[in-house]
């Protein structure tokens, strides 16, 4: 009985690998089935893509901006929802100008030495972190078209208030640094800005909000490449008022109209 019960057990063992190591083969029919489905797809989408449809999952984009008050860089990532709906994430690095900048130069003989912006009291930079949509409008038509897309996001910024130095020499000739309004009512000779790196230890930031909206033209000879131009409108408002230039309004709310040059890649 015990041979039995383990030349049974032995048989039970040897059946289990044997089919495990020969696994009953597929239908022939289903195997050329799942091919052809896989071809037709295949097939499917290098149409979309001759036909300039842009059918990727990821794109990354860099940005250079100029912008009727000021000019920035950017960095977009995007995720494609459908070949037509992307939905990209950005962040911006900012100079925000007042329109009533306007650079001096102090000369000594024929040459420049030193510059300054008459009035300025503060150097505005602001960084941007923003969610938005992109959605193809357009088509390219075939490959070596034009794609037109609008694009619009919104989100948080930030503001960075640096003062803005000057070198002065007082009524006394002591030569010192100061800001506007200061210099104009103590009646100080400018000799000219302190430069970029005078005043950061007193930066003040001030928290809001942003909203865009842009038509972008990507005329890239590659789907897979992004070589483009977006042109829009851009809202900023802060917490707090914000001084650019001595004497004039201080403002919360900055709107500016903007033009951008992208370079990137899709995957």
């Amino acid at each position: 009985m015990k041979k039995l019960v383990l030349s049974i057990v032995v048989v039970l063992i040897a059946s289990s690998a044997w089919a495990q190591n020969n696994p009953t083969p597929k239908s022939p029919t289903a195997k050329k089935d799942k091919k052809a489905a896989k071809r037709e797809q295949v097939a499917k989408l290098l149409k979309m893509e001759e036909e300039g449809e842009i059918i990727f999952n990821k794109q990354s984009v860099f940005g250079l901006k100029l912008s009727t008050d000021g000019y920035g860089l950017s960095y977009e990532w995007g995720k494609f929802k459908s070949n037509r709906v992307a939905t990209i994430f950005q962040i911006e690095l900012n100079e925000k100008k007042h329109p009533k900048e306007k650079r001096t130069s102090y000369q000594v003989g024929t040459f420049n030495v030193n510059s300054v912006i008459y009035g300025k009291t503060n150097n505005l930079y602001q960084l941007r972190l923003g969610i938005g949509q992109q959605r193809i409008i357009g088509g390219k038509g075939n490959k070596n078209g034009v794609a037109v897309m609008a694009t619009y996001a919104a989100g948080v910024s930030a503001g960075f208030v640096k003062p803005y130095y000057v070198d002065v020499v007082t009524k006394t000739e002591e030569r010192i640094r100061s800001t506007y309004p200061t210099i104009i009512d103590s009646q100080y000779v400018e000799i000219g800005a302190s430069g970029f790196t005078v005043g950061w230890g007193e930066v003040k930031i001030r928290p809001g909000a942003h909203a865009k909206a842009g038509l972008r033209f990507d005329f890239g000879r590659f789907n897979e490449t992004v070589t483009a131009v977006e042109v829009g409108i851009s809202a900023d408002f802060y917490a707090q008022k914000i001084s650019q230039i001595a004497f004039n309004k201080e403002k919360q709310f900055f709107f500016n109209g903007y033009v951008t040059l992208l370079l990137g890649r899709r995957k």
